[in-house]
């Protein structure tokens, strides 16, 4: 039966089981929009970003009821902020997804099994778990991106020197052990220390894995990197 895990743990623990889910939907583009005097129509500015999207799973509970939708609401009200969510018919992707909805249950009338609707706040990409996959690179090379949108990668840098990603370079100028790159965040790390005054970002604009291929280049003084790619579509 088809199930969903938030924050590891799946819904089974508790006796819950999917028979519906908007699951296949897709978020809407941002766009401004803005009305110009003496022109038809409006005007629309790319915000280049996707709406977070409602993601609703309706349910039914079986055996010990009650005992389970209590469990069940403590659960997943006990979860603050962005966690990462599963579905057992997506098995090679996850989203991140906040539950702070309200909690109706339906139950049947010999109060052994019930329904309930679960709508997570989710952010608008489902990434792909080979994504998670880290690639490592001792010398030039490249990566592909198989999907049609831009990736945000972690970069782990060991050494000093310039890493070229595409058109893009980042240097780090003070070597530490490694040091962490996250394009997503924008931040530069060993750890919990911040690295950001010993990297230098390219115009300030935090390298992306474009869909094709990526050019990666290291120079003198950078041993290796490792690269997370975070690959995602809608």
């Amino acid at each position: 039966m088809r199930t969903f895990t938030f924050d590891g743990e799946t819904s089974a623990s508790y006796n819950v089981y999917v028979f519906e889910g908007t699951t296949h939907d897709a978020p809407a583009r941002a766009y401004s929009s803005n009305v110009i005097p003496g022109r038809n129509g409006a005007l629309l500015t790319d915000e280049k970003r996707y709406d977070n999207i409602e993601h609703s799973y309706a349910c039914f509970v079986v055996d010990d009821f009650i005992n389970n939708i209590n469990a069940f609401r403590s659960f997943l009200n006990s979860k603050i902020g962005y966690k990462r969510l599963e579905d057992s018919a997506h098995p090679d992707e996850f989203y991140l997804a906040c539950y702070r909805e309200s909690f109706i249950v339906t139950p049947s009338n010999n109060l052994n099994m019930g329904k309930v609707t679960v709508t997570f706040d989710r952010k608008p990409q489902r990434f792909l778990k080979t994504g998670e996959t880290a690639v490592e690179l001792t010398s030039g090379g490249s990566i592909t991106n198989p999907t049609k949108f831009a990736s945000k990668p972690l970069i782990r840098i060991y050494g000093t020197g310039r890493v070229g990603i595409g058109s893009n370079s980042i240097t780090v100028t003070a070597a530490n052990t490694y040091t962490d790159v996250d394009c997503e965040i924008m931040e530069a790390f060993t750890g919990t220390q911040s690295r950001n005054a010993y990297v230098t970002i390219q115009n300030q604009d935090f390298p992306e894995l474009k869909p094709g291929a990526n050019g990666i280049t290291l120079g003198t003084g950078v041993e290796r990197v490792v690269i997370t790619p975070r690959w995602w579509r809608l």
